[in-house]
């Protein structure tokens, strides 16, 4: 006997992704991070969760991700925006970590005002 597929609606994945995220944001201190949609309904913006400060934050839920077209999408969707926030990624596979994905220059930028960042290697 042949067993059925189980079809996943994207859109309640996609929802319950924006929710975890939320909850690994708020477990690290950041606990004014919501969804966009159920926080501020249709405003334009189209970062998936806001909360972190300066930070577009595209949320990503799935299986296999084109790492370059989801962060072309988030720095896309932040230039839109006009308010000079940063764009991340922030993907997670079943049964693996958060990853969050950044250019080199904004990662640069963000080690160099770090505290870990006590030498520029120079």
């Amino acid at each position: 006997m042949e067993k059925k597929k189980k079809k996943v609606n994207s859109k309640q994945k996609g929802v319950r992704g924006e929710r975890l995220w939320r909850d690994v944001c708020r477990a690290n201190g950041f606990n004014k991070v919501r969804r966009t949609v159920q926080y501020c309904g249709n405003t334009g913006d189209a970062s998936d969760c806001i909360g972190l400060p300066n930070i577009h934050q595209e949320v990503k839920f799935v299986e296999n991700l084109n790492v370059r077209k989801a962060y072309e999408q988030a720095e896309h969707d932040a230039i839109q925006a006009g308010n000079g926030d940063i764009p991340i990624v922030a993907w997670k596979k079943s049964n693996q970590k958060w990853l969050v994905i950044m250019s080199a220059d904004d990662f640069f930028q963000i080690y160099k005002d770090s505290k870990w960042s006590e030498e520029l290697g120079s």
